[in-house]
């Protein structure tokens, strides 16, 4: 059971926030964490409390949090400490009221988007590795994006697929990472600054209508990769692309190439959750084939 005294009064000490015992209330934060909203000096707060083997992934959340935030294009949480406290670590955000849903701001998402994207840096990478829900995501620099996806995203959920018992991947799984140069032709990414885990359940907006996301698993890659995760579970609306396609069109090839990354995000839950979602990955690897044969 916590002690929300001692735990709160660290964490005040660490953070430099005056935190309150009362009115501690669980709420909906994601299934790894435990979230709660808190009252302090400065209003409601937004706190994340894990063991304190995850004090890695809450430092990695605040870094791409605080890189998204720097770009000033879209909301995100502000971050107001990070560190362990009486046994548990946490993570402290700023505390957002929103709607849970992206139909009132849209187009304002879509345009945000793009200008996100718009900021890049001089190689594909990210300067520390995060996490993609709970598996690591290593982010080792790359001039070259086609070698970055096939070594440090599809190759990595597939090294990590084979020691989970999917092992009838990594035939196909080897042979797509040969071709993959077949899904560039003619089209040259540049390396933008993604959110990196873009579905429906990490964006929300604002009473006022502002678009706001956050958990980011942050990095600089193809802009494609977020659009394909809006596409892998719903929950975009169609102002939202074609705000984005007004701002900046994507260039031919990339209704193939979604599919090509949404395969990242899928071998990604087999490795979490196991079940269908390696039969899925399996089926989506097949067609991906049969579209570059």
């Amino acid at each position: 059971m916590t002690d929300w005294g001692e735990l709160l009064q660290q964490v005040g000490e660490q953070s430099g926030l005056r935190l309150f015992r009362d009115n501690v209330r669980q709420v909906g934060g994601g299934s790894i964490h435990h979230a709660y909203r808190l009252e302090g000096d400065s209003g409601a707060v937004f706190m994340k409390l894990n063991a304190t083997d995850q004090l890695a992934g809450f430092e990695a959340e605040a870094m791409g949090l605080e890189a998204l935030a720097g770009t000033n294009t879209l909301r995100v949480p502000g971050v107001l400490g990070r560190g362990q406290a009486n046994g548990m670590a946490y993570l402290l955000l700023e505390w957002l009221d929103l709607t849970g849903s992206s139909a009132i701001g849209g187009d304002s998402l879509g345009k945000g988007l793009a200008a996100l994207h718009r900021h890049t840096g001089k190689a594909f990478g990210f300067t520390q590795d995060n996490f993609i829900g709970s598996t690591p995501q290593p982010n080792d620099w790359t001039d070259n994006w086609v070698d970055f996806f096939r070594e440090y995203r599809l190759g990595f959920q597939l090294r990590l697929a084979a020691d989970n018992g999917f092992g009838f991947l990594l035939a196909d799984g080897r042979q797509l990472m040969e071709l993959l140069e077949s899904f560039f032709e003619g089209y040259q990414p540049v390396p933008s600054l993604l959110h990196g885990d873009l579905w429906a359940g990490n964006q929300g907006c604002t009473h006022s209508g502002e678009p706001v996301i956050f958990d980011p698993a942050v990095y600089y890659g193809d802009r494609e990769t977020d659009l394909a995760m809006t596409g892998l579970f719903g929950g975009f609306g169609r102002d939202f692309y074609q705000a984005y396609h007004s701002e900046w069109p994507l260039s031919p090839g990339w209704e193939t190439r979604s599919g090509l990354y949404q395969l990242y995000h899928v071998l990604n839950h087999a490795n979490l959750f196991g079940g269908a979602y390696g039969r899925d990955a399996h089926g989506r690897i097949r067609n991906l084939l049969d579209q570059v044969s």
